[in-house]
């Protein structure tokens, strides 16, 4: 019975940790959001009249694997967005739980950094859950269908985290130079490598 009540309550604390909605999958629709950029306005995808899609990338300010992503999100959005691929960050965690992650340093890393992208507070981590984002990094590459946004991607941005020289598979970069092609993308999903979402506590 004691092991069963410890097993009970391991399960518990699990639960509080994990996103509760299954999230998106390849192939589904997007829901829209309206989320405060670090300049304080508020910002939906529905917002980029002539963007074709969107990579939006749920990421941090203190998790080292975001940090080591930092230089290639911003290669990302001088890429793409002239492309009609834009990128949208969107910063997830708890800052009780995380305070290097709170509003006040969101600004002053965007600064700092001169992020050309918007950096999105998921202050009640509604998005998250929806999008089922469990990591920082972590890349949804959304394709504009009509008033639909398809989810096309889910995953890392590439396949090193640690060295971006010796990245062999850049995985968002295939998948938005297929969409542009008009070809089909060979990879689809990978795992998210990064540091795990701080979610609230219940």
């Amino acid at each position: 019975m004691k092991k069963l009540m410890t097993l009970a309550a391991a399960f518990i604390m699990l639960a509080a940790f994990k996103p509760a909605a299954d999230g998106l999958h390849t192939g589904s629709k997007a829901t829209d959001f309206k989320l405060k950029n670090v300049d304080g306005k508020m910002v939906s995808l529905s917002d980029y009249k002539d963007a074709k899609g969107y990579i939006v990338v749920f990421t941090c300010n203190h998790c080292p694997f975001a940090k080591k992503y930092e230089s290639r999100i911003i290669a990302l959005d001088k890429k793409y967005k002239k492309m009609g691929y834009p990128v949208i960050a969107i910063n997830p965690n708890d800052p009780v739980a995380a305070p290097e992650d709170s509003y006040e340093n969101m600004q002053k890393v965007a600064k700092v950094k001169k992020y050309p992208f918007p950096y999105l507070f998921d202050e009640t981590q509604e998005v998250a859950l929806a999008y089922g984002a469990t990591r920082t990094p972590h890349v949804y590459l959304l394709q504009k269908e009509g008033n639909d946004n398809i989810v096309r991607y889910i995953g890392a941005i590439d396949d090193n985290s640690d060295d971006e020289s010796a990245v062999k598979e850049k995985y968002v970069e295939n998948a938005v130079d297929a969409l542009l092609g008009g070809k089909a993308i060979s990879t689809d999903f990978t795992k998210a490598i990064g540091c795990t979402i701080k979610w609230k506590k219940a």
